[in-house]
């Protein structure tokens, strides 16, 4: 096809995608008017829709001789491309040389990450590619370098794909803060952002402008493609499980699907899920069919040869996690499995667009659920796949650790003046509520370290000189500083062992840092008690009580409230029950006559008896992160209180608390209070804020993970953070970075906003229901109580027989007492 007066698509670039049989689509062509008009731009639309080259084409068009005519193509960097993973930035790099190569275009194209070599990093600066292929860590310490005015003057465009992953996280932070310096280099600068799953275009929109003025930003929507072919996969001979969230009930309908289909690739949510079924799914490999795993554990090296036997169609499934969420361009995969609940809507559409990558023709998706609940939730997340409904998370304030790294990369570059700076801080977004107060706090941190720590010298990096500039207080901060920047902290592992030395293994520091001394909980096959946490290690002693705290499986995906929503309105209408299962129906139906059924905007308490014990059943749908917490500090309210707890156990979608003794009023367990009083308590007493604190503090650059030669290891990282720690809670308790942490610690540990939503619901409309036997909703979690140590999925045979015995009672069907409503 050949460009029109209507059409901004030069006759070069008609010509090429008419070569290979393809127009120039809607979005695509919207795009390049976008950027002639002088717009940034946000583009929404299907994978397979050809974002990515959609996102270059201005930059294409540019160095396209009808363009330029006589002159002479553009000369420095042009374009930068900002990606949340290195190997999308390869995979694009690698499907942009094609049209560069096949137009005959004069443009270079060059990745820069971590793994570039130090001498190529050199010589790019010295000497740029017209595009430059980065993440937002690599485009943040570019920013660091005396150079880097230079380097970026000329800059014209940058293009962020999958703004998704990352924009409401503290590395959107950095980036936002990267934009607004690039914006004040650059101020012809053009913004470009990609994505297949924005729930919130708006939000987006916002982020992505100077100041957050969205009109400044073109909302561009991609053509629909076909439909996503989403079904669920049902048992053939035996019913939906009870309990258990590995699905292996599956395996050998899955190996008859992969042996059907040409390349199959397999999601689970956890690394140890991936390994688990990768070594069913090889036992049950009678053809010895190639069959791979992919995930964030594994080499770098291991990695880039299966995404090459992928790339290269060797592998006929490929077992993987979120390593592979945004994935690289395989257009071949014919059927995507999710394993387990997806967790969320634009979640399962991110991993549904890896198969076949191409708009007109239907992804193919199963869903596997492990449990009941399970069930259910696939079916909530198909349904708003059906209906095109995506869920995301919220923007929240930037993180002033973030702020903090951000500082030093611009003293590192050049001295600055703090109220130019500020301004240009707060043309992000993300920093826009930054005043004076709190600007001078963190000028502050990053030139002394803070009131109780500026005796030392090594916290002293900057210092404002005569005239009022501020500048590094020594050349050598700025290598230390390039040396340790960065957002991602690698979550580190505890060693658990008792006080004679002996080893019991280890625990990921997530779950450690809920702990404190006297609490019990469940690890290798023994009942403990926290005697001490230090360093990197949990100090223990045998416990003859009951462990109290469930042990920890592994990160867990946050279940989206767009999901749980929806699953809570499922419950709630009965006329839609038809369309399950019979044994899902009857599930629903003999709770519905035995109980009450969880409704949106009110919590449902069951209490009953069950082996000598009295156990509450909370149905907040409010995610893990928040019933594990809640559980934290029901129990210790219940002990304060003389209620005798036990224990307790949570799911994405309920919290079960066991005791000695009934509890009979759940209205003063569950006061708004409690985020006032026990919550401030737990968090201080337990190693959260520790753990919180040591992820600001190397963030924002107060503790240095390595040095010239050597990297610390966590432990001496943790020894470090700890000591400082000390010194600021008794010294400075208003420090900044211990504002940054117990930000961290109620949203990003805890979940505080949703385990206030459980609160407030509980105070408007609390219905407890009091039963002689478990009910039939409380079955799932039930049988999981004991099991949590157990690696997810192992159990599920074992499951069975206690499961049956639990579900036969909870499913006769006798008339319960109800309170209240």
């Amino acid at each position: 096809m050949g460009s029109s007066n209507t059409d901004p698509t030069p006759p070069e670039i008609a010509q090429w995608f008419a070569g290979r049989g393809w127009r120039v689509r809607r979005h695509q062509s919207a795009m390049l008017a976008a950027s002639d008009a002088g717009r940034h731009a946000l583009l929404v639309a299907d994978t397979g829709a050809g974002k990515t080259l959609a996102g270059f084409l201005p930059t294409l068009a540019d160095f396209t001789p009808s363009r330029l005519g006589d002159a002479e193509p553009p000369a420095g960097l042009h374009t930068l491309y900002v990606s949340p993973l290195k190997a999308l930035a390869h995979d694009v790099q690698r499907n942009l040389i094609a049209p560069i190569e096949e137009m005959d275009l004069p443009i270079r194209v060059e990745t820069r990450s971590g793994d570039t070599p130090s001498d190529r990093k050199r010589r790019q600066r010295e000497k740029p590619p017209h595009v430059l292929l980065t993440t937002p860590e690599s485009l943040s310490l570019l920013l660091s370098y005396p150079d880097s005015f230079e380097l970026f003057a000329g800059l014209k465009r940058i293009v962020i794909d999958e703004i998704h992953a990352f924009a409401t996280g503290k590395r959107g932070d950095l980036l936002a803060l990267s934009l607004a310096r690039l914006q004040a280099i650059a101020p012809g600068l053009q913004r470009a952002a990609l994505s297949a799953t924005v729930a919130n275009a708006e939000g987006f929109r916002e982020w992505l402008a100077p100041w957050g003025d969205l009109d400044t930003v073109e909302l561009v929507e991609g053509e629909e493609g076909a439909p996503a072919e989403v079904e669920i996969l049902l048992p053939e001979e035996e019913r939906v499980p009870w309990g258990g969230h590995a699905a292996t009930w599956a395996i050998p309908q899955l190996y008859d699907l992969i042996r059907q289909n040409r390349t199959t690739l397999v999601f689970t949510n956890t690394r140890f899920l991936a390994e688990y079924i990768f070594q069913h799914l090889w036992d049950a490999n009678e053809e010895n069919l190639p069959i791979g795993i992919h995930h964030g554990s594994l080499s770098k090296e291991a990695r880039r040869k299966v995404e090459g036997a992928m790339a290269r169609g060797d592998l006929r499934a490929l077992v993987a996690t979120a390593s592979l969420d945004l994935g690289v361009d395989w257009g071949d995969i014919d059927l995507v499995v999710q394993m387990g609940a997806p967790k969320g809507s634009s979640r399962l559409l991110q991993r549904i667009g890896r198969a076949n990558h191409r708009l007109d023709q239907p992804s193919r998706a199963l869903l596997v659920p492990g449990n009941r609940f399970e069930f259910l939730e696939a079916t909530a997340a198909k349904e708003a796949v059906d209906e095109g409904r995506r869920d995301g998370e919220d923007f929240r304030p930037g993180g002033l650790d973030v702020l903090a790294q951000h500082v030093m990369a611009c003293a590192c570059a050049a001295p600055f003046e703090e109220a130019a700076l500020l301004a240009e801080v707060r043309s992000s977004l993300a920093y826009a509520w930054v005043d004076e107060a709190v600007w001078q706090r963190v000028l502050g941190f990053v030139a002394t370290g803070g009131y109780a720590l500026k005796a030392y010298d090594r916290f002293q990096r900057i210092t404002r000189d005569r005239d009022g500039m501020w500048r590094l207080t020594h050349p050598e901060m700025a290598a230390k500083h390039r040396l340790n920047a960065g957002i991602i902290i690698d979550s580190e592992m505890l060693e658990v062992r008792f006080r004679n030395g002996r080893s019991l293994g280890r625990v990921e520091e997530r779950f450690a840092a809920q702990l404190s001394p006297g609490d019990t909980f469940f690890f290798s096959g023994t009942s403990l008690e926290v005697e001490q946490i230090r360093d990197m290690e949990v100090i223990v002693r045998a416990s003859k009580e009951s462990a109290m705290i469930p042990s920890y499986g592994g990160a867990r995906m946050p279940l989206t409230t767009h999901l749980a929503d929806r699953v809570q309105a499922m419950l709630d209408d009965r006329a839609g029950w038809g369309r399950f299962p019979d044994d899902v129906r009857e599930w629903l139906e003999v709770q519905d006559w035995r109980s009450e059924m969880p409704a949106p905007g009110r919590l449902l308490v069951e209490s009953f008896p069950h082996a000598k014990r009295h156990y509450s059943v909370y149905y907040t749908f409010a995610g893990w992160n928040a019933n594990q917490s809640l559980g934290m500090l029901v129990t210790k309210r219940m002990e304060d209180r003389g209620l005798q707890p036990l224990g307790f156990n949570a799911n994405d979608y309920c919290l079960a608390v066991w005791g000695l003794r009934p509890v009979t009023e759940h209205a003063p367990l569950l006061s708004p209070d409690i985020l006032a009083d026990e919550f401030v308590d737990w968090v201080q007493q337990s190693h959260l804020l520790r753990r919180a604190f040591r992820e600001v503090a190397v963030i924002g650059g107060l503790v240095e993970r390595q040095q010239p030669g050597k990297r610390k290891t966590g432990k001496q990282v943790t020894f470090s953070t700890d000591l400082i720690y000390d010194v600021l809670r008794k010294y400075e308790p208003d420090h900044v970075l211990l504002e940054a942490a117990w930000a961290d610690a109620r949203t990003l540990m805890t979940d505080v906003g949703r385990l206030g939503d459980v609160l407030d619901h509980a105070a408007e409309r609390l219905v407890h229901v009091e039963l002689d036997r478990v009910s039939p909703l409380a079955v799932p979690i039930m049988v999981m109580i004991g099991r949590e140590s157990t690696p997810q999925g192992s159990a599920d045979d074992e499951l069975l027989l206690e499961a049956e015995s639990l579900a036969a009672s909870a499913m006769r069907p006798e008339r319960p007492v109800v309170e209240g409503d």
